[in-house]
C-alpha cells in the first residue's frame, strides 16, 4: 500500500511539473508571414508559416504570461496581447505573432491590460482567416498584475 501512495506521489508530482510547459513570446515569435490572397474574403492577408519549433507546441498544453485585452463588451472576445492595448500588432506594433485569442468555456473576468498567466490547449491556425493565428482553447488564467 505504501508503494502505491508514494508510486501516486511521484505520478501527480511529475505531471504537474510537466503537464504544461511554459512559453514565451520569443517562442511564438518563430514564424515567418508571406502575403497570400484569399478569394472568398477578396482580400491579401499575411499568411503564417510556422517553424518546426512552434510546430511542436500545437495541441500542448502551454502556460503563457501577457496583457489581457477584451475585444468587445460582452467579454466573450478576448485576446493575450505580448503588449498592452495601446502597443498590440493591431495599432501598429509588432505582427500577428504578438497576440494569442483566447477560447473558454466561462467568462474569463480580467480587465483590460491585467498582466495574466493564461494556461490552455495552443491551436495553430493557418487557414481560418476569422480566427487568430495563435488560439488557446479550454483556458484558465490567473492575474500576475
Amino acid at each position: 500500500m505504501r508503494n502505491k501512495v508514494l508510486f501516486m506521489f511521484f505520478f501527480l508530482s511529475f505531471y504537474l511539473i510537466f503537464g504544461q510547459q511554459k512559453v514565451t513570446w520569443k517562442d511564438l515569435s518563430k514564424v515567418k508571414f508571406t502575403k497570400k490572397y484569399f478569394p472568398d474574403y477578396d482580400e491579401t492577408l499575411l499568411h503564417p508559416k510556422f517553424s518546426d519549433s512552434v510546430k511542436a507546441l500545437d495541441g500542448k498544453q502551454i502556460t503563457i504570461t501577457g496583457y489581457f485585452l477584451s475585444l468587445d463588451l460582452s467579454e466573450k472576445y478576448n485576446i493575450l496581447s505580448k503588449g498592452p492595448m495601446s502597443a498590440c500588432y493591431f495599432c501598429g506594433i509588432g505582427g500577428p505573432e504578438t497576440t494569442i485569442e483566447l477560447q473558454s468555456n466561462f467568462k474569463l473576468k480580467f480587465k483590460t491590460d491585467n498582466i495574466v498567466s493564461i494556461t490552455g490547449t495552443l491551436k495553430l491556425n493557418d487557414s481560418d482567416v476569422e480566427h487568430f493565428n495563435y488560439i488557446l482553447t479550454n483556458c484558465k488564467g490567473t492575474l500576475v498584475k
